[in-house]
């Protein structure tokens, strides 16, 4: 168990907080692409604090804070012009670095405007998603991470929670409750509702590891019927530090993504590049398919019958922050104190003055590559790949069709001919999504 004073510490996001100040040292992405294409300002709530975030006449991405400095209207209710984002109240206009640059009402000769300077970030585009660094400069790089730059059909589910994001990151260092939470829970769930869990998830773990890395803790394991020469063991995947974990296997290339908007509310998204083994060609896009989903019933009941529903449930029924003054941690719980220790230790650098040292760069790169299984967990790479779309948050994609098509078409490009779209669709027809649908639609 923790004292109060470090559970704060741990989870306090906002301006002039240990953890605050450390995670204000990375970006963010705070708006997807089309978001911004569509209407060229959004509201953004990042780390405690409000900003609006537009993008330029030229492509180019700005953010400042929401209030203008004159009289404290919402930018939000700006015009976008080339030079920056003007006040709809009173037309003061501000550019990228957040300086004044016009006061019509002022007279002419007036060097007030030279005075007047807003808070301002950085805004940058990738993987389809606008991402935005409220630290202080120099900015580090944004880290191009393989799962956004890569060829393949992205499709990102999203939504917004009612708990602190540390509760959300400590679940990623917790490899034991895949097997029970996933596997044990769901397959009760099946049995009482009639539908076939995903068997991928049972298995038990024999061995689990965590090893620090430039880029998180790399999480390792052995589950019950394989060995050390498994992708789960061998090559593992990472917490990508300090908000992300990187998942993947069976040609499902994941980021996990937790973006800590205040205290008591963190923005969830899933994001995904699908790449299945033996595809070279893949479905065009113009933007990611972007879509939230749902994790309460019409009851305001926790939907617990698919794999990302039940983490929410864990995470959202701690408490809006855990208090974790009253936990009893025990030998399993070895990698949540590692990132507990980790955080500490980035939190003492940064109130020093310094540069984290973990997932942070400042050299200019193209791509990079994180360790992440393929094989997961041992078992047929389009059976996983499909329970995992139908069981899983991509149930609620409107890409369903295409993604289960693309994994179908895959196996046949491998060899596996034993698989169609008939096999796939009898697949999903057993699964807890199409059970819930139906019987949703027998009550209607």
């Amino acid at each position: 168990m923790l004292k109060q004073e470090l559970n704060e510490q741990l989870t306090q996001v906002g301006p002039g907080t240990p953890m605050g100040e450390m995670l204000r040292r990375y970006w963010y992405p705070v708006a997807f692409v089309r978001e911004l294409d569509e209407w060229p300002i959004k509201k953004v709530r990042l780390l405690g604090e409000n900003f609006a975030l537009w993008k330029g006449p030229k492509g180019t991405y700005g953010i400042v804070q929401e209030h203008c400095p004159h009289r404290r209207a919402s930018l939000v209710y700006g015009v976008v012009e080339e030079e920056g984002l003007r006040c709809g109240y009173h037309g003061w206009l501000f550019d990228h670095t957040g300086q004044c640059l016009d006061q019509p009402a002022e007279p002419e000769d007036s060097t007030f405007a030279n005075r007047i300077q807003a808070f301002a970030g950085k805004a940058e585009a990738l993987g389809g998603m606008v991402w935005a660094y409220i630290g202080p400069d120099p900015a580090p790089e944004l880290p191009k991470f393989d799962v956004y730059v890569d060829e393949g059909f992205k499709d990102c589910g999203w939504t917004l929670l009612p708990c602190n994001w540390l509760q959300i990151m400590e679940n990623s260092v917790d490899p034991h409750h895949v097997e029970w939470l996933h596997g044990r829970y769901f397959k009760f769930l099946g049995e009482q509702q009639g539908f076939l869990a995903p068997p991928g998830f049972q298995k038990r773990h024999m061995k689990v590891g965590f090893d620090e890395m430039e880029w998180g803790i790399l999480k390792r394991r052995v589950l019950q019927g394989n060995s050390e020469d498994n992708d789960d063991w061998a090559v593992g995947h990472p917490l990508v530090f300090p908000y992300c974990m990187r998942v993947g296997g069976a040609g499902i290339e994941q980021m996990q993504i937790r973006v800590p908007v205040d205290d008591n509310h963190t923005w969830v998204a899933f994001y995904t590049s699908h790449q299945p083994p033996g595809m070279t060609d893949f479905p065009q896009q113009v933007y990611p398919v972007d879509y939230e989903f749902p994790w309460l019933d019409d009851r305001g009941e926790h939907i617990v019958d698919y794999i990302e529903g039940q983490d929410i449930m864990a995470w959202v029924t701690q408490g809006d922050i855990n208090d974790r003054t009253a936990e009893h941690l025990g030998k399993s719980d070895i990698g949540v104190i590692m990132l507990r220790k980790m955080f500490r230790e980035q939190m003492g650098l940064v109130a020093e003055g310094q540069d984290p040292t973990v997932g942070f760069t400042r050299e200019p790169h193209d791509r990079i590559e994180l360790p992440c299984e393929k094989d997961k967990f041992g078992v047929d790479y389009t059976e996983f790949a499909l329970s995992w779309v139908s069981g899983g948050s991509m149930r609620y994609s409107p890409a369903m069709d295409t993604l289960k098509k693309l994994y179908v078409e895959a196996a046949t490009l491998r060899g596996d001919d034993t698989w169609t779209v008939a096999r796939a669709d009898e697949m999903i027809e057993n699964s807890a999504a199409e059970v819930a649908r139906r019987k949703r639609l027998a009550r209607e």
